[in-house]
């Protein structure tokens, strides 16, 4: 077993400043003896998507040095849940890309946001990620001492078929590094995390942003950890903090050898 940790905290759009938080709160799980921390989306910027575009970077920029001094420091896994990493030859739009660093602060995988979230609520709500946003184009699935992760960033829970493909590519354990809006988590942040760990069997982190943001922005927080089984093992609740929860492999196998969905699946 190994124990991880997923990070709640309220991002801005100070880079330097989200950074300070991502440091003390990595040394704070580290201490707890966590192996893998996991920080929302958006976890360096958090601001308008001009401003986003404008301060994206390269995957070897120095907001990318500073995450892997603090996993090499604080010797844990680091999985930075999204930062705006920049495209070839489009000046308007950048990538939503979660990023996995090691102990050493070497990055080891990285995984584009696959789907945008493009919506207009009844209550007013309304985003188009796709403006600023240019989507993925691959599923990731990385060995690490916890054992093999999946990942993918908030909008993509509601696409089950991509944690399917991923379960297929071996994962035990999915990422969802998220920023729900208050709408959206309330009625559906629980439901979907425990959905998609019940039907992959997989353990789910989902580390979230919490608060308020400016610009009537507000996140919904409760980062949660999930077991095979669908059981919500940690939960942040409201304001910033760590969920914390032991990981084991074992569980895994055990819930996939007493029921064996993907062996009866027949679509």
């Amino acid at each position: 077993m190994a124990l991880v940790a997923c990070m709640q905290m309220r991002s801005g759009p100070d880079i330097a400043a989200n950074l300070a938080r991502v440091d003390a709160l990595v040394e704070r799980a580290a201490g707890y003896g966590a192996v893998l921390v996991a920080t929302p989306e958006n976890t360096t910027l958090l601001t308008t998507p001009d401003k986003k575009v404008a301060a994206a970077e390269p995957l070897d920029g120095p907001t990318h040095r500073a995450l892997g001094d603090i996993a090499r420091r604080h010797k844990v896994w680091l999985l930075a849940g999204s930062v705006a990493e920049a495209t070839d030859g489009d000046s308007t739009r950048c990538h939503n890309t979660s990023v996995l660093y090691d102990s050493d602060g070497t990055i080891v995988a990285s995984y584009r946001k696959l789907h945008l979230f493009d919506i207009d609520l009844t209550d007013g709500t309304r985003f188009r990620e796709s403006a600023h946003i240019a989507p993925g184009a691959g599923v990731v699935v990385v060995d690490t001492p916890i054992g093999k992760l999946g990942m993918s960033v908030c909008y993509d829970l509601r696409f089950p078929e991509l944690y399917a493909r991923l379960v297929e590519a071996g994962a035990e354990i999915l990422s969802v590094p998220s920023a729900f809006t208050m709408t959206t988590g309330r009625d559906h942040w629980h439901v979907l995390l425990r959905a998609r760990a019940i039907e992959t069997q997989c353990y789910v982190l989902a580390p979230a942003q919490e608060g308020p943001h400016g610009g009537g922005r507000h996140s919904y927080g409760h980062s949660l950890i999930v077991d095979p089984w669908g059981t919500v093992l940690a939960d942040c609740g409201d304001g910033e903090g760590l969920a914390l929860a032991e990981v084991d492999r074992a569980r895994v196998a055990e819930v996939r050898r007493g029921m064996p969905v993907a062996a009866h699946r027949r679509l």
